[in-house]
């Protein structure tokens, strides 16, 4: 039975406490969510950056034939990559950026001051391109801390920018954002207000409309979480389970450049 995991994910400095993972299972067609933790819960984690995603690299190392659905970019802007194939570009990351202020600063430098998205970042009504001030730590962390060392010791198959492989866990590139303006959802649903608790219920109940099935006891926690961090994770989840048709139909690998800059599943 295919696990499909969501990952809400974080660049700060307390990592562990922002990072949210939802583990679920395909249940007579429907996705059943019955694990839904925060970064420090993993074994050997806490809430250091560092330490939680040491963890992490480890729980996407252990996770077999799972889909992982990750909210971080998975690439750059072509312009922005000097080499040919995203698998070089991800296996070098490391030394050509020593810090997400260096990463920051090449990519402006590179792209002329300009803040630039890629293709799928468009198409989906992406928030922000992959190094805005608001999302460029993230997508750092992302690629320097998991991606890329998960990808130097094979560990892992990245879609659509490799092949799958039997066996090892598939990692995609979701975007919660992306997802709830697909569902007409994309609403303030981040706080401590009743309105905004209200908002999350709503986002729950139309996910739960649309086939998802989530624990009982995970309920509460998800939507008492004035973030929103918990309930990102089932989305992501959600996006997760959903990729499943375009992974199979081909639509992620249609255009060049998803094979080169990332494809957000939507």
């Amino acid at each position: 039975m295919q696990r499909i995991i969501g990952v809400d994910f974080s660049g700060g400095a307390q990592a562990g406490q922002k990072i949210w993972i939802a583990v679920g299972r395909i249940e007579d067609d429907r996705l059943l969510i019955d694990e839904c933790v925060r970064g420090a819960a993993l074994p050997d984690s806490s809430r250091d950056r560092t330490r939680c995603l040491a963890a992490l690299r480890a729980f996407i190392r252990s996770a077999g034939d799972a889909l992982i659905g990750l909210d971080f970019p998975l690439g750059l802007p072509r312009q922005l990559i000097a080499e040919r194939q995203w698998t070089p570009f991800i296996r070098s990351f490391p030394a050509h950026y020593a810090t997400p202020q260096d990463f920051r600063r090449a990519c402006f430098t590179t792209a002329h001051e300009r803040e630039l998205k890629r293709v799928t970042d468009v198409e989906t009504r992406a928030p922000f391109s992959p190094y805005n001030l608001r999302l460029y730590r993230q997508t750092y962390y992302g690629l320097h801390d998991v991606i890329s060392p998960l990808v130097r010791d094979r560990s892992v198959c990245v879609l659509p920018l490799q092949p799958a492989r039997s066996g090892a866990p598939r990692l995609i590139e979701i975007c919660p954002a992306s997802t709830l303006k697909r569902m007409e959802l994309y609403i303030p649903y981040k706080g401590k207000s009743i309105e905004q608790r209200e908002a999350r219920a709503l986002i729950w109940r139309s996910l739960q409309r649309e086939g998802l099935k989530l624990a009982g006891r995970l309920k509460p926690v998800v939507l008492a979480d004035p973030e929103g961090d918990a309930l990102d994770s089932i989305i992501a989840a959600w996006a997760t389970y959903r990729a499943r048709t375009a992974i199979a139909q081909g639509i992620d690998r249609a255009r060049a450049e998803y094979r080169i800059e990332g494809y957000v599943y939507a």
